[in-house]
């Protein structure tokens, strides 16, 4: 592979790969435990819709919708519930925790090669503009692709759909385009779908 410094683009991944994401899974997991019991069945199923809506790469629309609506269907609750509870606890309240856990080498690298010229995106799976504003680094991306939010992909990875609109939007051709990302099964295998290049963050 190139070195990471000859490509017009960076398209990053968000979770996993801007920060590390051990020690907040463990702190949520006790918040869970303490406060939001009541909601732990609605994430886990959740979690499960993701894998199935990621899996069913036939299935066009809005990701995020397709799983609230795969949930609700399956707790007997109110897509606006369920909406709720998964913006809350999956979205909301682990913001606070993000700052200190980034990864700074990784973030460091991303702000000389924007001042170099370079372009940047981020393509998540997920809402990620509040994210990316809590560890303070939502300047250093030029465009957003993701899932929950207004002009997100309407496949979610390893479907190449949102890397690709990412370098649409750049205005760089794919073949100019680095992904870096936390899962080779899901931002590589985008990547090699795309014929991008791939760099994995451990």
């Amino acid at each position: 592979m190139q070195e990471t410094e000859s490509y017009e683009a960076w398209l990053v991944d968000l979770d996993g790969t801007l920060y590390h994401p051990g020690f907040i899974k463990l702190a949520m997991a006790v918040e869970l435990a303490i406060s939001g019991w009541r909601a732990m069945a609605t994430i886990r199923a959740f979690r499960h819709a993701h894998e199935q809506v990621r899996a069913d790469t036939n299935e066009l629309g809005d990701p995020f919708a397709a799983q609230i609506e795969r949930v609700a269907a399956t707790r007997h609750q109110p897509p606006s519930e369920v909406e709720r509870l998964i913006r809350e606890w999956m979205f909301e309240r682990p913001l606070k925790y993000l700052r200190p856990f980034r990864r700074r080498a990784l973030i460091y690298e991303i702000s000389l090669f924007r001042a170099g010229g370079g372009r940047t995106a981020v393509v998540s799976d997920y809402p990620a503009r509040d994210k990316l504003g809590a560890l303070g680094v939502l300047e250093q991306f030029d465009t957003i692709v993701a899932s929950g939010e207004p002009d997100g992909p309407r496949r979610l990875k390893p479907h190449p759909e949102g890397y690709l609109a990412a370098a649409q939007r750049l205005g760089v051709a794919p073949e100019r385009c680095l992904i870096v990302g936390d899962r080779d099964d899901a931002d590589g295998a985008a990547a090699r779908a795309a014929g991008m290049a791939f760099r994995l963050v451990r």
